[in-house]
């Protein structure tokens, strides 16, 4: 019990600290680092809930890809951060005003916060007897809120679309390929005929 204490507090410290220095970090590069970093602390501690599947989930996912692009696609853009951030300072008092009303937020939630007396049983048995962490979570999702599950991925193939519509849009001098222009030519359209005399250049 007091290693998994001891543990619990070191993944929290760390996950604490590299959370802040995401944001603190001057340079982007080190940012996308420390989510890295955040990252692998949160599935330590997604470890110590039980939850392994979901903390492994979360270093495939999140560490291997979502994070990794954000690392290449910082190191591979030529962006000027200096340039993005000279009128960053203007919009620096409601940035505040809606940081003020999120603690708010938050102290007013945990301050009716009542944990309930199943709740520490429920923590040191995460999944119930005879079954895996997978096949609960599965009996989660697509048992007992299937529909939920189901809504959310619409959700997000809607958001996909929208994003798609939204930066898909005709530009002057960029060739397009037509389907039915394609399919429907000919060889008198495709191949065009010159009669060169000789000693004359193409």
């Amino acid at each position: 019990m007091l290693l998994q204490a001891l543990a619990f507090y070191l993944f929290s410290a760390v996950l604490i600290a590299s959370a802040v220095m995401v944001v603190a970090a001057r340079n982007p590069v080190h940012s996308v680092l420390f989510l890295i970093l955040a990252f692998f602390n949160a599935a330590g501690l997604l470890v110590l809930l039980g939850a392994e599947f979901i903390a492994m989930l979360l270093v495939v996912v999140y560490v291997g890809a979502v994070a990794v692009l954000f690392l290449f696609v910082v190191m591979m853009l030529d962006v000027d951060f200096a340039e993005l951030k000279r009128g960053s300072l203007q919009y620096l008092p409601f940035g505040g005003l809606i940081g003020l009303i999120l603690v708010a937020e938050l102290l007013m939630a945990g301050s009716v916060w009542v944990i309930k007396p199943l709740a520490s049983g429920a923590v040191a048995n995460a999944t119930p007897q005879g079954i895996t962490n997978t096949e609960a979570l599965g009996r989660i999702l697509y048992t007992d809120y299937v529909y939920y599950f189901q809504i959310a991925g619409l959700v997000l193939l809607v958001a996909m679309i929208g994003a798609i519509v939204l930066t898909l849009r005709a530009r002057p001098g960029v060739r397009r390929q037509v389907i039915s222009v394609q399919n429907a030519r000919t060889a008198a359209m495709a191949v065009d005929m010159h009669d060169i005399k000789p000693g004359e250049g193409a």
